[in-house]
C-alpha cells in the first residue's frame, strides 16, 4: 500500500504542481485570443523548428551510443533514438524518471546492463548542465543591460516589472523554489540507497568514466555542440511563428532559450508552468505585451510537448514491430 501511495504521489505531484503555477500564470488570461494567432501562424517556420526539435533527440541518441564503446556495448544506433524518444515522453508523466526509462529500454532490447547504462546518463547530464552554464553566462555578458532589469524586477534593486514582481509571480517563484528542494533531497536519499549495493555502484562507475576511454571524444563534443544548436534552433525559430515576435533579435532569443532551459529544472511535466514564467518574464524585458508573451509561451510549449508525445509513441511502436519482426526471421531460421 505504501509503495502505491509513494508511486501515485510521484505521479500526481509534479502534474499538480505545474497544474497549479499555469492556473496562477493563466487565470487572467482570455484563451479566445489563441485563435488570431493560431491562425496566422508560420507553417513553414513551425516546420522547421520541429525538424531541429527532432534532430535535437537523434543527436542525444547518437551521442549515447558513443558511451558504450570503451565498456564493451555496441548498442545500434535506432534503438539509442528510439530510447531517447521514449525517455522524453516518459518525463511527461514523471519528471525524471525517463534517465530511468531508457536504460531499461537498452537493457530490454540490446542488453546494455542498466547499472552501466544509467552511470553514462549521469555523464551526460554533467556535460549538459556544464553546456547550460556556459551558455547562461554567454547570454549573461551579451544581454546585460536585461539581465540587470531582470533583477531589478525580482526586487534587487529600483524598477517594477508588474508580471514578475507581483503577488502571483512571487508565488509561482517560491513554488518553484520548494519543488526543487523536494526533488534534491529525494536524489540524495536515493542515492544514499544506491551506496548500499557494492556491484551497482561498481558498474555505476565504469559508466561515468567512458570520456576517458572513448576513442571518439571529438565527434561527443560536436555532437554535444549539435544537440545544444538543435535544442537553440526550434525554440528561435517560433519567433517568426507569430509578428509580434518575429523582430526579437538572436540574442534576445539566447537569453529566453536560457532562461526556459534553467527553469525545466523544477520537476513538472516538460518544464510546464515554470517555463512559460521564465519566458514570459523575460518576453515582457523585450517589449512584447504580457498576452502575447503568454501566447506565444503557451502555443510553443503544448507544440513541443505534443511532438515529444508523438515521438515517445512512435519509438515504443517501432521496437515492438522491430521485436515482432525478430521473432519471425528467428522462428524461420529455426525451421
Amino acid at each position: 500500500m505504501k509503495k502505491i501511495f509513494n508511486k501515485s504521489v510521484k505521479i500526481l505531484l509534479p502534474m499538480v504542481l505545474g497544474a497549479l503555477i499555469l492556473y496562477m500564470i493563466y487565470s487572467d488570461f482570455n484563451f479566445s485570443q489563441l485563435w488570431e494567432p493560431l491562425r496566422e501562424m508560420d507553417l513553414y517556420w513551425f516546420a522547421l523548428s520541429t525538424f531541429f526539435g527532432i534532430m535535437s533527440h537523434v543527436l542525444r541518441g547518437w551521442r549515447w551510443r558513443l558511451a558504450f564503446e570503451p565498456l564493451g556495448y555496441n548498442p545500434s544506433s535506432r534503438v539509442s533514438v528510439y530510447s531517447i524518444f521514449i525517455a522524453y515522453a516518459a518525463n511527461l508523466v514523471i519528471p525524471r524518471v525517463g534517465e530511468v526509462s531508457r536504460c531499461v529500454v537498452l537493457e530490454q532490447y540490446e542488453k546494455v546492463p542498466f547499472a552501466q547504462s544509467l552511470g553514462t546518463v549521469v555523464a551526460e547530464r554533467a556535460i549538459d548542465t556544464l553546456m547550460v552554464t556556459m551558455l547562461t553566462v554567454i547570454a549573461v555578458c551579451l544581454q546585460w543591460p536585461v539581465f540587470t532589469r531582470f533583477l531589478s524586477d525580482a526586487g534587487f534593486g529600483a524598477g517594477g516589472n508588474s508580471f514578475f514582481a507581483s503577488a502571483g509571480g512571487w508565488a509561482v517563484v517560491l513554488l518553484c523554489a520548494v519543488a526543487i528542494a523536494m526533488l534534491l533531497y529525494f536524489l540524495l536519499r536515493k542515492m544514499a540507497l544506491w551506496k548500499r549495493i557494492k556491484v551497482f555502484i561498481l558498474n555505476f562507475s565504469e559508466g561515468l568514466t567512458f570520456l576517458k576511454k572513448t576513442r571518439h571524444v571529438w565527434l561527443f563534443v560536436l555532437e554535444t555542440v549539435g544537440i545544444w544548436f538543435c535544442y537553440f534552433m526550434q525554440f528561435y525559430l517560433c519567433f517568426f511563428c507569430f509578428p509580434f515576435s518575429s523582430t526579437l533579435s538572436l540574442f534576445a532569443g539566447l537569453m529566453l532559450f536560457v532562461a526556459g532551459s534553467i527553469a525545466v529544472v523544477v520537476p513538472t511535466p516538460n518544464g510546464a508552468g515554470p517555463w512559460h514564467f521564465a519566458v514570459i518574464s523575460i518576453m515582457v524585458l523585450y517589449g512584447v505585451s504580457t498576452t502575447n508573451a503568454s501566447v506565444f509561451a503557451l502555443i510553443v510549449h503544448s507544440t513541443q510537448t505534443l511532438l515529444v508525445a508523438v515521438l515517445g509513441v512512435y519509438a515504443l511502436i517501432m521496437l515492438h514491430v522491430r521485436q515482432y519482426l525478430k521473432k519471425t526471421i528467428d522462428n524461420k531460421k529455426r525451421i
